[in-house]
């Protein structure tokens, strides 16, 4: 079983994937991933990645497509894969179709894990770790009980992700609805697209993917 998960930075894609993996046996492709092994590997499109983002160019279409292609002739790729965060456009889109139909397979879902900007935004703004043990915390959902201090280490010191500002989550999520909205579009007059709550808590958007999962396979 192949599918997609579709969502902006921090939907929780990632975390979905982890669990598709644990349970289904899906393995998570992330082009981003993908791609430093294949310039770690030294394989033929590796080197060929590694060439264009020396130039500081972006990795064309046909490159990535190369790289998942690769990635899914390796032994681990049984029981099928989750792509997260790829395709991202629909050239991208279609270029997968191709691949996946030259092995004779087929995209089995397409999941848009819909989130409402604003609430995204302060989830991911609010954000915050223990410099000294890593635990997370929100500054609304989930703060530490004494303030300043970390409920796992007692450590004072906290930091922010770079990426964890209000301008950089907006300007992230404007980049990625400008691209995704052709990308419902295809996926959906193809009937394979399936809308989720991704605002929802963990364990609800996994029973709502299992649910989608187990529609498809009939």
């Amino acid at each position: 079983m192949n599918i997609i998960l579709l969502g902006p930075p921090g939907a929780g894609k990632g975390t979905q994937a982890k669990i598709l993996e644990e349970q289904h046996g899906l393995k998570q492709l992330s082009t981003g991933d993908m791609l430093r092994a294949a310039i770690a590997a030294g394989t033929e499109v590796g080197k060929k990645a590694k060439a264009i983002m020396d130039r500081g160019d972006l990795v064309s279409d046909d490159v990535i497509i190369g790289i998942v292609a690769d990635r899914m002739d390796q032994p681990d790729i049984k029981a099928g894969v989750t792509f997260d965060g790829f395709p991202r456009t629909p050239a991208q889109a279609e270029a997968l179709d191709g691949m996946l139909a030259g092995r004779k397979q087929k995209l089995d879902a397409v999941i848009e894990m819909k989130v409402d900007d604003e609430a995204l935004v302060e989830r991911i703004s609010g954000r915050y770790t223990c410099a000294k043990c890593g635990k997370g915390y929100h500054e609304k959902f989930a703060p530490a009980k004494k303030a300043g201090v970390c409920d796992s280490c007692g450590g004072t010191e906290f930091t922010r992700r770079p990426a964890d500002n209000e301008k950089t989550v907006r300007d992230r999520l404007q980049v990625y609805n400008k691209q995704t909205a052709p990308l419902v579009a295809y996926y959906a007059a193809k009937g394979n697209l399936h809308v989720i709550d991704g605002m929802a808590d963990i364990t609800r958007v996994t029973g709502e993917i299992g649910a989608v999962l187990k529609k498809v396979k009939g």
